[in-house]
């Protein structure tokens, strides 16, 4: 009988053999590996790649990091975000905070313009608001809870109450806005540069299809989309009514679409992008090695506050058993995924909140451990038969993994159920799929198990676990649990900022431990290629990359 060979390792060699021909082909560019945009510093025009089309242009139904990086571009919240993730001045030019820390009065700038020309007023945040919290609003917007923090607001989401008047936002004028909140919040200023948070303008409410077409997207931020090529690029140009222009040195941003990691990177070698990588990008795991050589000033491997992870359909079989979940997620070893395939410089990870996220005094990660579980494949192996024993299995049903189309994703996926096979005996078929095509068969819970990541849309714990509550339109894979609801609403309303980590980290072992509904892979690095001659990219604590105030010497 043939032995057979893991496929771990044969894709071990494979990435042996890719860094092998990279590095016979790194002298053909003058020794670096990649060539200048020589016209970039005389026309300012920045080319990036983005590996899927957004779903939506609409700030009130987006959810992912595609659609953020180019909604960045065309919107501006009250605040945004400088180089050190801090908020300074972006609509409101000015704001003030109650001693209880429960009322904001934000000043808006006169000079802030709609694309159109229009002035940007605090009823446009208000309509806004109103039109994510609207039960009415369709599709559902997945974001809604985050506007929960305004006092009133989750009543009118939920139907409690039909009158908006009653939810904390109200313009007292054309530039005064004022929100008052049902609990203190320290980081509810920055959460305002968020694009859930961003204004839309009152235009749109007699166009269901405004947010499909450039020609029909007004917008306040320092570019307005004027190319949608479905498929194939995206382009914004500088807007010339945003209040800041005069800091906005490039004049057009142009955004590729391919989900082929192999070919981003080749076209960064020959100069046709200026930008290559994460978080919106993909670098080829194989070339890593190669590149760390060729181009070192220009690659960069940062760890970031993100994870991934894949996520278990609770309600789909056979994963609506917990053991069997554990003994998927106990039987597969991380270490070797991150030295052998995305050789990336990642962390493994056994807990939801990634390192460099704030935690009481330090950082949750160092407060409170990710060690919520361990891989043990014997264990694994016992829990799969008790599991499958109380369902009634003799064997299992037929399992399938899905991810959104990429290189690296299908790398990781195979790897993964190659040790499942392997150290379970479960055969697991792997589906890639188109990134819409994907984000809907997760959000209409159409799976068993899916690749999942998460960036953090500001920086506390919060964000990794208010989207697994019940009420949350993020919350993708089924679970509901009245203790874990209970635990996140308490640290959402505590002052006490211990007790809210020590709620936090309860909610991790219930979500990680004891009902094992999410499968921690890794905490994130950035890899990124970057020309030398690009100056200006933001770069934040989660990963993710701003360039709006990007420039070329």
């Amino acid at each position: 009988m043939r032995k057979r060979k893991s496929l771990l390792t044969l894709l071990t060699m494979l990435l042996v053999v890719g860094t092998v021909l990279a590095g016979c082909g790194s002298k053909s560019d003058g020794g670096n590996g990649s060539k200048q945009n020589t016209a970039a510093a005389k026309d300012q025009v920045l080319h990036i790649n983005l590996s899927a089309e957004p779903p939506t242009f609409d700030p009130a139904l987006a959810q992912d990091s595609q659609a953020h990086t180019v909604l960045n571009m065309m919107y501006e919240g009250l605040v945004r975000l400088d180089e050190n993730s801090q908020p300074v001045p972006g609509v409101a030019e000015k704001w003030d905070i109650s001693s209880d820390g429960l009322k904001y009065v934000f000043h808006l700038r006169k000079d802030a313009k709609w694309s159109n020309g229009d002035p940007v007023t605090a009823k446009d945040f208000v309509f806004a608001w109103q039109r994510v919290l609207d039960p009415n609003t369709v599709p559902a917007p997945p974001y809604a809870y985050q506007l929960y923090y305004i006092k009133g607001a989750e009543d009118y989401n939920t139907k409690k109450t039909t009158d908006f008047s009653q939810v904390g936002v109200k313009a007292t004028d054309d530039y005064t806005l004022e929100v008052t909140l049902n609990n203190p919040t320290p980081y509810f200023l920055g959460l305002t540069s968020f694009y859930t948070f961003y204004p839309v303008h009152q235009s749109v409410k007699d166009n269901p299809k405004w947010a499909a077409d450039p020609k029909t997207m007004i917008t306040n931020g320092p570019f307005t989309m004027t190319t949608w090529t479905t498929g194939q690029k995206i382009e914004v140009d500088k807007n010339p009514n945003y209040w800041d222009n005069k800091d906005i040195k490039l004049n057009k941003i142009s955004m590729s679409l391919s989900n082929s990691g192999a070919t981003e990177l080749s076209s960064y070698r020959s100069g046709q992008l200026d930008y290559a990588g994460m978080p919106n990008g993909e670098i080829p795991t194989d070339q890593i090695p190669a590149i760390k050589k060729e181009m070192p000033d220009e690659l960069t491997m940062n760890p970031v506050g993100s994870i991934y992870y894949y996520q278990f359909n609770t309600t789909a079989k056979p994963f609506d058993n917990a053991k069997i979940r554990k003994a998927f997620a106990m039987s597969i070893n991380r270490q070797e995924i991150v030295d052998k395939v995305t050789q990336g410089g990642e962390r493994p990870a056994f807990g939801m909140v990634p390192p460099g996220i704030a935690g009481a005094k330090d950082e949750f990660r160092t407060e409170h451990k990710d060690d919520y579980f361990q891989e043990n494949v014997d264990e694994a192996k016992k829990l799969l038969q008790e599991g499958m024993k109380e369902e009634g299995y003799t064997t299992l049903p037929p399992v399938k993994l899905i991810y959104n189309s990429s290189e690296k994703h299908k790398k990781i996926a195979l790897a993964v159920a190659d040790m499942w096979k392997k150290n379970l005996g479960v055969d697991v078929q792997t589906e890639n799929q188109e990134w819409g095509v994907f984000l809907k068969n997760r959000k209409s819970l159409n799976y068993q198990i899916a690749r999942a990541g998460w960036n953090p849309d500001y920086n506390d714990p919060m964000t990794f676990f208010d989207l697994w509550t019940s009420k949350s339109g993020n919350n993708d894979v089924g679970f509901k649990n009245k203790e874990y609801d209970a635990l996140v609403n308490d640290a959402f309303t505590s002052a006490d900022n211990n007790k809210r980590m020590d709620d936090f980290a309860k909610a991790e072992t219930l979500l990680v431990k004891d009902q094992q509904v999410l499968m921690p892979i890794y905490y994130y690095t950035s890899v990124s290629l970057q020309k030398p001659n690009l100056k200006g990219v933001v770069k934040d604590y989660a990963g993710g990359v701003d360039f709006t105030r990007a420039y070329f010497e």
